[in-house]
């Protein structure tokens, strides 16, 4: 069934920083005049990579091991018979599970003391532990519900924990949206769109922002949206939606379905765009007259569990 283990790992801040400075000195030199911690960066850099490097070795069961930067995910060619292995925040979780189809994927924390590790439930030592199930057929799932937005010109995203619409830049954003028979022309800070991985993070900051707010001014809060995981809908709100002569806020959130899609119409000339978990650089352009369908995905994330 499993032809080889896909390992994804990332670069740490330190490596990132000698990628753009080409030098461990230059590097240092900037960490230093921003009046950081070097000496942090290189701990942090020293734990991941022997981390990497056990976990690599602890692979070993019989099947090849290619390791793949995630710079390299979005391109790289999954056939469907990887077991994929995931190294780092869970963040990359989230980037790596929209690429991967529904091929298991094992998250790894390989630095329990600086990662939450919410989407990482094995420690470098339980990795191989979690592989071997997978490949015994003995594994346990949580299947994830991902967001799909679909332009009508065939461009697809996937979101794990989000997408937005919205302006690239700080500029408001004009569309038209469409939900549940409703329509309406809107002026606001773009539209976020929520899994139910996605509820306890950016779609929480906005209810408490919302709750507080109407605390302080004399209101009786309503209670936050949470979905679970599995759940096979979405929940979607405008932000900082603005009325005017041109824009209306009759719709400002609601839950979106298979059956009760989301749908937006562009209206701004240009800076458009939808992107996914907060990656500005994965994303698709949202030009005037462009047409975004928003919905749970079809195709599920498959994380093992312990």
């Amino acid at each position: 069934m499993f032809e080889k283990i896909v390992l994804v790992t990332r670069h740490t801040r330190l490596a990132g920083l000698v990628e753009r400075f080409n030098t461990k000195k230059q590097a240092k030199f900037y960490v230093e005049h921003a009046g950081q911690d070097f000496d942090e960066f290189e701990r942090e850099d020293s734990a991941y990579n022997r981390s990497v490097e056990k976990l690599r070795d602890s692979l070993g069961v019989g099947l090849p091991v290619q390791q793949v930067d995630r710079s390299l995910v979005p391109t790289f060619l999954f056939s469907g018979k990887e077991l994929v292995v995931v190294a780092g925040q869970d963040g990359l979780v989230a980037n790596v599970a929209k690429y991967v189809g529904e091929q298991p994927l094992v998250g790894v924390n390989p630095d329990p003391e600086r990662f939450d590790g919410v989407l990482l439930p094995y420690d470098v030592a339980g990795a191989r532990g979690a592989v071997r199930r997978v490949l015994e057929g003995r594994a346990r799932f949580r299947e994830v519900t991902l967001a799909e937005a679909s332009l009508e010109d065939g461009q697809r995203l996937l979101g794990f924990n989000d997408l937005f619409i919205g302006a690239r830049t700080h500029v408001s954003a004009r569309y038209r949206l469409s939900h549940a028979g409703q329509e309406e022309s809107q002026s606001s800070s773009g539209v976020l769109v929520s899994t139910g991985v996605g509820s306890s993070g950016w779609l929480s900051s906005i209810f408490t922002l919302a709750r507080s707010l109407t605390e302080r001014t004399g209101g009786v809060p309503g209670e936050a949206w949470r979905l679970s995981w599995e759940e096979a809908r979405l929940a979607f709100v405008v932000r900082e939606p603005f009325v005017s002569r041109n824009s209306s806020a009759g719709i400002v959130g609601g839950f979106v379905t298979q059956d009760e899609e989301l749908v937006l119409e562009s209206r701004m000339p240009s800076g458009g765009v939808i992107f996914s978990d907060g990656m500005e650089d994965d994303f698709l352009v949202f030009g005037a007259g462009a047409r975004a369908h928003i919905r749970p995905a079809r195709q599920r994330a498959r994380l093992v569990m312990n």
